[in-house]
């Protein structure tokens, strides 16, 4: 039995006007369109930071500022969808229709980790991760705790169904599956994002992660792994 990895839902706005596009409210996925909006964001954050204003936003994006205001509210709000639309590119495993094996979970695990390391050690990752942190518990922008809500816990939420079923199947011990996250995100990201924040040039290629990560999962299942 293998396990695929699948692209992650959309990011939702959860915030939006009443009257706003497609893909600016709960429960709807966003428009290429308004992905195009979302990138150009990110193309002016790796730039200039998040000191950008929503005039620059339109400007970059070929976008009214009224479209930009219906679509995603105020700037917080475009913000927050950026990060989700950064975030939903780690792709996440599909968990199997039959019962999970050592060779599925470990295989899903170390996907998802391979996916993860891709997104967070990009250019895109570390501007928004540098601005969120140049502005961390000074009250100038919210964009540190958009970040933390949807970077670290939206992949804590999102893999604890695969640890949960990792227990549920006899493969995993642990007690607490928070604690279970905690150290898999330790193994997986280790120093590699703060090297990255500090400067640190050499961003890892596609086999530095493949193999980061398949040495972090096997580290994993010795702490977690039953049998």
């Amino acid at each position: 039995m293998t396990l695929t990895l699948a692209p992650d839902t959309a990011p939702r706005q959860t915030a939006a006007p009443a009257d706003a596009a497609p893909g600016a409210s709960a429960g709807e996925a966003l428009s290429e369109r308004q992905q195009e909006v979302l990138d150009a964001v990110l193309k002016l954050m790796v730039a200039e930071g998040d000191g950008f204003s929503v005039a620059a936003v339109a400007r970059a994006a070929s976008c009214s500022k009224e479209t930009l205001y219906k679509w995603f509210g105020d700037r917080d709000g475009l913000l927050t969808a950026t990060v989700r639309w950064q975030a939903s590119k780690v792709r996440m495993p599909k968990l199997p229709q039959d019962r999970l094996t050592r060779q599925s979970l470990d295989a899903a695990l170390t996907g998802f980790a391979a996916s993860w390391l891709t997104v967070i050690t990009g250019d895109l990752s570390i501007a928004l991760n540098r601005a969120a942190v140049s502005h961390a518990g000074s009250g100038k922008s919210r964009l540190g705790e958009i970040v933390l809500t949807n970077g670290p816990f939206a992949m804590k939420r999102r893999i604890e169904p695969l640890l949960e079923a990792g227990r549920a199947a006899g493969l995993l011990d642990f007690a607490d599956v928070a604690d279970a996250f905690r150290s898999f995100f330790g193994l997986v990201v280790a120093d590699t994002q703060i090297r990255l924040l500090l400067g640190d040039d050499s961003h890892p290629d596609e086999a530095e992660i493949s193999a980061i990560s398949a040495q972090a999962v096997t580290k994993f299942l010795r702490l977690y792994g039953r049998g």
